[in-house]
Formats: C-alpha cells, structure tokens, sequence
C-alpha cells in the first residue's frame, strides 16, 4: 500500500532542472545558423491592405463587410490572413472601399516588394529583375 494520503496526487517532474542534469553530456556542435525569415504569405499581405485601407477610411468592418455583401467574419478573417480569399471576395471587398482589383493587388504587391527587398538587403529600389519585382501568371 502507499505511503501517500488517498486524496493527494503525486507530482512527477517531467524535466530535472538544469543544475540537476549529469554535466558528462556529450559537447554540442556549434549552433546553426538563424533560419532565414519565412517569406510573407500572399493572404496577409492582401489582408494588411485591405485593412489599411478600411483604417485610413475610418469606415468599420460591418460597413465594409455589408457594401461588400461579406459576412463581417469572413472579412475579419481575410484582413488578419486566415482565409484565402477567392478573386470575385477580394475584389468585392476593394470595390466596396472604392479601389479595383488591380489596385488591391498592386498595393500587395508594392508590400511584397519592399518586405522581399528587406529580407534580402537590398532596398526596394533596386530590384534584382526589370519587372520590379511583378510576376504574372497564366
């Protein structure tokens, strides 16, 4: 039988501490180096634009959300990049802030360019090819 009260629970340490911890490990190579940054994902850059913009309008996600004929929790959710957002849902949401298509993605573009520039070294004014940095796809 033990030794323990029947109501009380034991506690067993899941880590020693580190002044408890045999010294006789092995020694470790050097550290690795920092992993790169991870490249902004194209949903938050759309999202950060879109939210600006709905700011610098001083207009609130409701107002938006119904001008676009989008559910205010869709559109919270595609401005803080959780949703991927069809192309007939982004460009609802940039007509309803009197922008077109094209101009949302510009400016998440522009984003693109200068985060990407950043993360490289290089300032956004010189691009590494002639598109400055706009790629399109069929």
């Amino acid at each position: 039988m033990s030794s323990q009260a029947p109501n009380e629970a034991r506690v067993i340490p899941l880590r020693r501490p580190q002044a408890e911890r045999p010294a006789a490990s092995p020694p470790r190579e050097a550290a690795p180096a920092a992993p790169a940054p991870r490249e902004p994902l194209w949903r938050d850059l759309v999202g950060d634009v879109l939210r600006r913009e709905r700011l610098a309008q001083e207009r609130t996600l409701k107002d938006v959300a119904d001008a676009a004929r989008i559910s205010m929790p869709y559109l919270s959710e595609v401005e803080r990049g959780r949703k991927e957002a069809s192309s007939e849902v982004l460009a609802a949401a940039a007509h309803a802030l009197g922008l077109g298509l094209g101009d949302l993605l510009s400016l998440a573009q522009g984003e693109l360019t200068r985060t990407g520039g950043r993360r490289r070294g290089r300032s956004a004014a010189t691009p590494a090819s002639p598109h400055n940095g706009l790629c399109l796809a069929a």
